[in-house]
């Protein structure tokens, strides 16, 4: 089932929706430092140097899309590296987007996954999500952000979208911030203060197709990302005319109906559909024709700081 994230999550402070979800908070993040003293990593190391990609904040943090680039890029420097996600059944889209774009190691147990891997002589292992995992000893971890929502309320679930406490970054050598750069120095303090030494890296998302897009024309968007408000910010920034919008759920699957309505809306109000690359593959196929998506690649600056901790 797919859930719409709770509005509160994202306020500036905390909100009473989040106080009186407190209490669930203490118990969760109890459990949670339980199973964390008891998780032992797997001691049965492979010969692959794993990198893990992951987040505090749930969704719409650019996991999948750092982990594209990260592997062209190791791609270009001729080194073996393949991606390793747990199969979720509600994340296809994120699987096939990196199907697309390397080799793709899918298991209910990303250990299993990974020994696979080493079997078939990969040199960099890179991880889509897990950095709660503790099953796995990585040898690099990377906390993704996006600069729209940052922390949101900064309170951990279900009080807010945190997976864990922002402090924990303490624990952590590298950042990754990707979105908006207007708040990035503010953000950037804010790291510095929890954890002097950390590194930072900025990206941006581009988009590689825009020759298909008439600016002149009106578009209806759709989306079920972690992060809309990133997608829309980027299609106002490249200048496409925004008629209205529509925002589902994260990996939501989308319905006839659902699909229906959006069309007979463009058709109504003579606009054109636009969407993700990630909605397009979640869309069935007999409604493509009136349906584009906007490609985009994530920017990396600083690209050989980042490779110099990976290589």
């Amino acid at each position: 089932m797919n859930l719409k994230k709770p509005k509160f999550w994202d306020y500036k402070k905390p909100s009473i929706y989040a106080y009186i979800l407190f209490p669930i908070t203490l118990l969760i993040n109890f459990g949670n430092s339980i199973v964390k003293k008891l998780s032992k990593p797997d001691l049965n190391k492979t010969n692959i140097k794993t990198i893990c990609i992951g987040n505090f904040y749930i969704g719409g943090t650019g996991k999948t899309s750092l982990s594209i680039a990260l592997n062209d890029m190791l791609r270009k420097k001729e080194i073996r590296s393949c991606f390793i996600k747990k199969k979720y059944y509600d994340q296809i889209d994120e699987q096939q987007l990196l199907n697309k774009n390397g080799k793709l190691y899918l298991s209910s147990k990303r250990l299993k996954a990974l020994k696979k891997a080493d079997i078939e002589n990969y040199q960099i292992a890179i991880f889509d999500d897990g950095l709660q995992d503790k099953s796995i000893d990585y040898d690099l971890k990377i906390v993704c952000f996006n600069t729209l929502n940052w922390i949101g309320n900064g309170m951990t679930i279900p009080s807010g979208p945190l997976r864990e406490s922002i402090n924990n970054l303490k624990n952590y050598d590298h950042v990754f911030l990707n979105g908006n750069f207007e708040n990035v120095k503010e953000i950037k303090e804010q790291i510095y203060k929890i954890n002097p030494a950390i590194n930072i890296y900025l990206g941006k998302y581009e988009p590689v197709n825009l020759n298909e897009f008439n600016k002149n024309d009106k578009y209806i968007i759709f989306s079920g990302i972690g992060n809309h408000k990133t997608f829309v910010s980027m299609l106002k920034n490249y200048g496409f005319n925004i008629f209205d919008d529509f925002e589902f759920p994260d990996h939501y699957y989308y319905s006839k109906n659902d699909i229906d309505n959006i069309l007979d809306t463009a058709r109504k109000s003579n606009c054109k559909i636009i969407t993700t690359e990630k909605d397009y593959l979640r869309i069935d196929n007999a409604n493509y024709s009136e349906i584009k998506y906007l490609k985009s690649e994530l920017k990396i600056l600083e690209k050989d700081k980042i490779l110099s901790f990976i290589i």
